[in-house]
């Protein structure tokens, strides 16, 4: 083949980003395992569980494991701190967001990846086919995968080189 038909190799890291975004299922990412709390808890205890274990979130399960609902980061600011509440006295029930959309380890990454996109999802419940939580996949899960895919064009970029126009693209 002469080097006219060749596809450029940008060409072919798309082709292949496109492939695995089809074909990879949401275990590649290899989900960590749920903090999964009653929705008596209090903001206190969760946000000291979320630390110790170095997670984003908790998911809230009823008294037969099934998720309710989930508790992040983002309720704490939002939900806790945005509206000056006790977190030693409030439960998660008064600040979840109830019935999150959960996902299922074999769903593919391109799902989970428009719900991080689309939804604003930075944390997704994982559940098994009775809603029982099993895994956690997060926005950085998904990044480090696309990382994976194209290691160099991404780990030896130097410090400085421009990817944004600044008068086009908002640098937030």
């Amino acid at each position: 083949m002469d080097s006219e038909h060749r596809a450029a190799p940008e060409e072919d890291e798309i082709r292949e980003i496109k492939g695995a975004l089809l074909a990879d299922k949401i275990t590649t990412l290899l989900p960590a395992e749920p903090i999964c709390v009653p929705e008596t808890t209090t903001v206190q205890d969760a946000v000291a569980v979320m630390l110790k274990k170095r997670q984003a979130g908790v998911l809230v399960v009823d008294g037969d494991g099934r998720l309710t609902g989930i508790f992040t980061e983002r309720d704490v600011l939002t939900r806790v701190v945005g509206r000056d509440l006790d977190p030693g006295r409030t439960t998660l029930r008064a600040v979840m967001t109830p019935n999150p959309e959960a996902l299922s380890p074999r769903d593919r990454i391109a799902y989970a990846l428009n719900r991080v996109s689309v939804a604003g999802y930075r944390t997704i419940p994982l559940v098994d086919e009775n809603r029982r939580p099993i895994g956690v996949v997060t926005a950085t899960d998904i990044i480090r995968w696309l990382t994976d895919l194209f290691p160099e064009a991404v780990l030896n970029m130097r410090p400085g080189d421009e990817i944004k126009r600044p008068h086009e693209v908002d640098a937030g």
